[in-house]
């Protein structure tokens, strides 16, 4: 009177829906790990772009205390100038672009046995769009 179903078809109806169940769970997990994958990459990005900024800045800063040697030692000896507060702009040179060096001082120190000492301070600054970089060195020179 009543038909048999097979034990194979009534396992199946017992399972229904779990295959949706265990495909919207791998969805989850792989959007969670997309979205902190993409988290991360943003994150080493803007790092890239301040340490590439950091090394402009540095550079501008090395650029602004060696001009500002060869103001002090220049070729004629005469025309020695140790300066403070000055301004180099680097905008035109290649690789410096929007960097310059600000506050370049040269501070002459004591004179100990017709030896002069100096100190140059000089700071560079580089700014793209909303970052700003900057970097200060010290260079100590004396006179021969």
């Amino acid at each position: 009177m009543f038909h048999k179903v097979p034990m194979k078809m009534r396992r199946s109806n017992k399972q229904k829906g779990s295959a949706l169940v265990l495909a919207l769970f791998i969805m989850v997990v792989m959007s969670l790990l997309g979205s902190a994958l993409v988290r991360m990459i943003s994150s080493n990005a803007e790092t890239i772009v301040y340490e590439v900024l950091g090394t402009r800045a540095y550079q501008a800063a090395q650029a602004g205390a060696q001009r500002k040697l060869s103001e002090v030692f220049p070729l004629l000896p005469d025309s020695k100038v140790c300066s403070a507060n000055s301004v180099y702009d680097f905008s035109t040179i290649a690789g410096l672009e929007n960097c310059q060096a600000s506050d370049v001082d040269c501070i002459a120190g004591p004179v100990v046995d017709g030896v002069t000492y100096y100190t140059i301070t000089s700071t560079g600054q580089c700014t793209v769009a909303d970052v700003f970089t900057s970097r200060t060195i010290e260079i100590k020179a004396r006179s021969l």
